[in-house]
C-alpha cells in the first residue's frame, strides 16, 4: 500500500485511497473506538455539568495497549511519583479519552464520506470524469472526498488543517496500539519487522504497522510544509 499524504496550498492534506485502504482503516479505527470505550454519558437526570467535572481513573489500564495510550504521566520510582501520577491521571484521562475518540470518529466519518463519494461518482453520467466534490462529515468541513482519482471504489481524501490533526492522532494512537500487540518496545525491535517471512502469522498485523507508519509520516510533513 503505497498511498501517502501529499500537502495541499493554502493547508491541508490529500491522499489517494483504494477501497481495500479505506475498508483497513475504517476497520482499525473503529477497532480503536472499541478499545478506548464509549465514554461515561450522564444517567438521565443527572446534571451534566457534574458529569463535565468527574473524576477518572487513578490507576493506569490492565491492558497493555492501553497503558500505551494513556501512560503515567511521571515515573513510578517513589510513593511520591506515584501519587503524582494518579492524581494526574483523574484529573485528565476522561479528557484525553473523550479526544482520542473524537479524533477517531473523526477519521471514520470521513472515510465513510469517501466511499459515499466513490459509489455516487461510479453510478454517475458515462461522460463523469469521476471528481465529485462532497464536504466532508469528519467535523465542520475537516475532510472533503473527491472523486475516484484513487482507484477503482476509491477516491481522493481532501483533509482541512483540524482534520489532519485528528487524522495524525488516530493514526498515532493505532501505531502505538499495534506496537503493544507485536511487543515492539524499541526501534531495534521494529527493524525485525522488516525481515518476517511470509508464513509468520504476525505479518499481516506488521504490514498495517508499517504502512500506518508511512501515512502517519507524511502527514506530518504536510503539516510542516
Amino acid at each position: 500500500m503505497a498511498g501517502h499524504f501529499e500537502a495541499r496550498p493554502g493547508g491541508g492534506a490529500a491522499v489517494a485511497l483504494d477501497e481495500v485502504e479505506i475498508s483497513i482503516l475504517r476497520s482499525l479505527a473503529v477497532q480503536l473506538l472499541e478499545l478506548i470505550g464509549p465514554g461515561d454519558e450522564p444517567a438521565q437526570g443527572e446534571d451534566p455539568l457534574a458529569a463535565l467535572f468527574a473524576e477518572g481513573p487513578s490507576e493506569p489500564p490492565a491492558d497493555p495497549a492501553l497503558r500505551r495510550l494513556f501512560p503515567d504521566a511521571y515515573g513510578n520510582d517513589t510513593d511520591e511519583l506515584r501519587q503524582a501520577a494518579a492524581d494526574f491521571r483523574r484529573f485528565t484521562e476522561n479528557d484525553l479519552r473523550a479526544r482520542k475518540r473524537q479524533d477517531a470518529l473523526a477519521v471514520v466519518r470521513s472515510l465513510d464520506e469517501l466511499s459515499s463519494s466513490g459509489a455516487s461518482g461510479a453510478s454517475g453520467a458515462s461522460g463523469a470524469s469521476g471528481a465529485s466534490g462532497a464536504s466532508g462529515a469528519a467535523g465542520d468541513g475537516a475532510a472533503e472526498a473527491e472523486g475516484q482519482d484513487g482507484g477503482e471504489g476509491g477516491g481522493i481524501l481532501t483533509l482541512a488543517p483540524e482534520g489532519s490533526r485528528a487524522w495524525l492522532g488516530t493514526l498515532n494512537d493505532l501505531r502505538l496500539t499495534i506496537a503493544s500487540r507485536l511487543e515492539i518496545t524499541a526501534d531495534e525491535e521494529s527493524e525485525l519487522l522488516y525481515r518476517l517471512p511470509d508464513s509468520d502469522p504476525r505479518k499481516p498485523m506488521v504490514m498495517a504497522y508499517l504502512w500506518l507508519g508511512g501515512l502517519q509520516e507524511t502527514l506530518v510533513e504536510t503539516l510542516m510544509a
